[in-house]
């Protein structure tokens, strides 16, 4: 799940955080959990977007950005997923496009096999 960049500032905190939150939370039909897992990255990590070795995607371009704290990290719910592997909110430096061509997002929801540690 992405957020469009359209409509509030690139802020990762504070007014436009909120107003995120509201919105996801509308659309997922739930609140988003606030309780951190001891092994995760911490919000405020910088991290590098990356590109999946084995197909066209998810983004086209490998990219930086920084874990957000507007929700914690949530186990991935996928038959695909690994065992253990959390998915992050992170905000991007700058907006990107997705694998589709879709786009611009300035946030999206991404599983930790996609985000390396960034400089």
């Amino acid at each position: 799940m992405a957020a469009s960049s359209s409509s509030f500032p690139s802020s990762s905190s504070g007014a436009a955080n909120t107003r995120d939150r509201a919105a996801v939370e509308q659309l997922m039909g739930r609140a988003l959990p606030q309780e951190w897992p001891s092994a995760a990255l911490p919000a405020g990590s910088r991290v590098v977007v990356v590109r999946d070795p084995g197909w066209d995607g998810p983004w086209r371009n490998e990219f930086l950005g920084t874990i957000d704290g507007m929700g914690a990290p949530e186990p991935v719910e996928s038959p695909r997923a690994r065992a253990g592997e959390l998915a992050y909110w992170v905000t991007f430096d700058e907006p990107q496009y997705d694998g589709d061509g879709d786009g611009p997002y300035r946030k999206a929801f991404i599983w930790d096999r996609y985000l390396r540690p960034g400089p």
